[in-house]
């Protein structure tokens, strides 16, 4: 939040005119509203004398409402997840499901098709890692908690991270048990 938009705020709050204000810091209301609108910023006694009129520590003054900064990131940063994981999974399942059909009908083009989809697919995949090593997000527990806005306890989280290596090897052969079943589902189905 902007310096400007935190003196306004509190102003507001206090049921103060810029006038007001001005005459309590002594300063004048063109002064105030130059700040209000970020034109220009107040020197250290101005903000010192703003943070007692206000009643707030000068570093919430100054660096404004910590809380709702990182809840707001926090925010921004659950939906760029979530919907990185969905573009993930749509990705992921097109990677499974079209190497039988795209070598059948396109042959060596469609060999090309489809490594360029894996192509896509794995850069997905490292963005996705980024974020989760970011975030200190691994296994599923972990995923779903960050994705509802809130974190793990201490005890809960050692215990994630006594599963995270099993997690890992769980999902690998996972994957690759449902790409053998797919890949002999379609090569039946297209004989």
């Amino acid at each position: 939040m902007e310096l400007g938009k935190q003196i306004k705020k509190y102003r507001s709050e206090l049921g103060l005119s810029q006038d007001a204000l001005a005459d309590k810091i002594y300063v004048t209301r063109q002064t105030i509203s130059n700040w209000e609108n970020d034109r220009n910023y107040p020197d250290v006694r101005s903000l010192v004398m703003l943070s007692t009129v206000f009643g707030i520590s000068l570093d919430t003054l100054v660096k404004g409402d910590l809380e709702e900064m990182k809840e707001q990131i926090k925010e921004e940063d659950i939906r760029k997840f979530d919907r990185d994981g969905r573009v993930f999974a749509v990705l992921m399942l097109g990677l499974i499901l079209t190497p039988f059909p795209l070598a059948h009908f396109l042959n060596w083009i469609g060999f090309g098709l489809w490594g360029l989809w894996a192509a896509v697919t794995f850069w997905y995949a490292l963005g996705i890692e980024k974020q989760k090593k970011a975030y200190d997000i691994q296994t599923y527990k972990e995923i779903l908690a960050f994705s509802e806005g809130r974190r793990l306890d201490e005890l809960e989280k050692h215990q994630e991270m006594g599963k995270r290596p099993y997690q890992k090897v769980a999902s690998a052969i996972g994957v690759a048990l449902i790409t053998l079943a797919v890949a002999g589902v379609m090569s039946v189905l297209l004989k």
